[in-house]
């Protein structure tokens, strides 16, 4: 089989992905771990198929959400049951949040104190939804609305729930006048309008939140509205009470919005034209380090752009004031007026997600995730394309390679770098691809100073703290040589074909490694970067 019938597993590597990457077919009740070389360095199995996203902790667990069956909720991204793994597999916890009155869908995240933010459905009748301004040719006889609840994990199967955020508190409507929530949407941006809608009168998900972030610098929340073309952001710092009102919390605005941005059409004060995203996934703010720490980085899904269907990475300069307060002001569309920088494909139309996504940033470029097609891509600091991951898992588990892929969708691909803590302490030695009848690696250096024959990965290369060499026969020696031609013997740990080495002490630069195998002797050698 030639190496253009590659299909799935690792597709292109022109440069390594810096640390592992974490997946969970949506088709699939495992979660896997694979390193750069698309090789599974760890899985976790639930009895439940995905119910989106999968998330490794600082302390080695993996949390991941869990779709069940509920004959009320049944939209795209159903969960309803949250789940934490040790890293030996084995289920430690597992909380529910799903009746016929809620159901916990599409995301979490994590705060530093070890509480799980995540969002909720809930039933809403066509009853109340009236009373509260609903265009009364609404057909249905209940609405979903959405909430927000930080869960804090007791027990096996408990949690408290210590904040709740509601929709359903911040509602405006211009229909009737003897209502409290009446005005015009334009003229209460941080409100949101009941009767603002994308889809059929009757659509019953009316907002269809997907992604929910957390800064803690901020004590902020940001939800992607996936109905609406746009993400808020919310007070965090609000008690549960003052989070149903327009009063309290650091901003003094309570649980009202306090940005927003994507679609200004959505509360009154721009048309159809003047929308930025379109159907958008997974927003998050820019993390600390970073050089553009603080923006907001959007997947921006791109289905129906008026230009022709097409995905992007969008980054958002937000609108503050000189007191660091976000500019959301009445009869104004909130700033800015278009994107600070823009990632597409070279041609735009060749990377399109209509329906799933994500981006995390990795070293000086982003990892980026195609969802509908299992397609993971990194880019580099100019924007290239130089590692590409397709999922080999389908809805009857890993196919040949060389099969074309069906049903292999994934949520989102999550990144971590090799000095993640919650690695510390836990065997990362990769075995096989997960494809089966896998083609050599792309991975695979042949030697360049030996004759003799053989090949060899450095994953990951550059490297930071440790660097995991994997041969095709026993390692008996690792050295560096410097530029000079020093000679630094390298610690390792392990046996066999697979060792681990610590690299924490070596000076940063580029060194030639040289790997010196047992039976039969040879000497197999590759560049190595190594960074601090």
């Amino acid at each position: 089989m030639s190496q253009a019938q590659r299909t799935v597993g690792l597709t292109q590597y022109d440069a390594d992905l810096p640390g592992y990457a974490l997946f969970t077919p949506m088709n699939s009740n495992i979660t896997y771990l694979i390193d750069g070389c698309g090789r599974e360095v760890k899985q976790w199995v639930s009895a439940h198929s995905a119910g989106a996203t999968a998330q490794l902790q600082p302390d080695g667990t993996v949390l991941r959400a869990g779709s069940v069956s509920n004959v009320d909720f049944h939209g795209g991204g159903n969960g309803g049951v949250i789940e934490r793994f040790n890293w030996d597999g084995d289920l430690i916890w597992s909380y529910s949040l799903s009746n016929d009155s809620m159901c916990q869908h599409h995301d979490f995240t994590v705060m530093p104190n070890g509480n799980i933010l995540t969002i909720v459905w809930e039933l809403r009748s066509s009853a109340d939804a009236f009373a509260h301004g609903k265009d009364t040719s609404y057909s249905q006889n209940h609405l979903w609305s959405e909430k927000l609840l930080e869960l804090h994990p007791t027990g096996p199967d408990q949690a408290d729930i210590v904040w709740t955020w509601r929709a359903w508190d911040h509602l405006v409507q211009n229909l009737d006048p003897e209502l409290p929530n009446f005005a015009q949407s334009s003229q209460r941006p941080e409100r949101i309008d009941i009767n603002y809608r994308v889809g059929p009168p009757s659509n019953l998900d009316w907002l269809h939140i997907n992604s929910i972030a957390y800064n803690a610098e901020r004590d902020e929340v940001m939800v992607s509205v996936h109905n609406f073309d746009e993400f808020w952001v919310i007070d965090h710092s609000t008690t549960t009470a003052e989070a149903a009102g327009s009063t309290g919390g650091a901003s003094g605005h309570g649980g009202d919005l306090l940005y927003r941005w994507g679609n200004p059409e959505a509360y009154g004060t721009g048309a159809l034209n003047d929308r930025k995203l379109f159907g958008q996934h997974h927003a998050t703010w820019l993390p600390s380090g970073h050089p553009d720490a603080g923006k907001i980085m959007v997947f921006n899904n791109g289905n129906d752009r008026p230009e022709g269907n097409y995905s992007s990475v969008d980054l958002i300069d937000p609108a503050l004031d000189m007191e660091g307060h976000y500019k959301l002001q009445p009869g104004i569309a909130a700033g800015p007026a278009t994107s600070f920088w823009t990632w597409t494909a070279p041609v735009p139309t060749d990377f399109f997600g209509v329906n799933l996504g994500g981006v995390f940033a990795v070293d000086d470029g982003f990892l980026i995730t195609d969802g509908p097609h299992g397609h993971f891509i990194r880019t580099d600091a100019n924007g290239d394309q130089v590692w590409e991951y397709f999922n080999p898992v389908t809805n009857t588990g890993p196919i040949t390679q060389g099969a074309p892929p069906q049903l292999n969708a994934v949520f989102r691909c999550e990144s971590y770098r090799e000095d993640f803590t919650g690695f510390t302490g836990h065997d990362l030695l990769p075995g096989n691809e997960i494809e089966l009848d896998p083609l050599p690696s792309l991975c695979l250096t042949s030697s360049v100073l030996s004759p003799m024959e053989g090949t060899f990965s450095v994953h990951p290369n550059p490297a930071r703290d440790r660097v995991i060499l994997s041969a095709t026969g026993p390692i008996s020696a690792v050295e560096l040589v410097d530029i000079s031609g020093r000679i630094l013997s390298l610690p390792h740990t392990g046996t066999g074909a697979q060792v681990i080495c610590d690299i924490a002490g070596i000076t940063p630069g580029t060194y030639t490694l040289k790997l010196i195998g047992a039976a039969p002797a040879r000497t197999l050698t590759s560049r190595l970067v190594i960074m601090h």
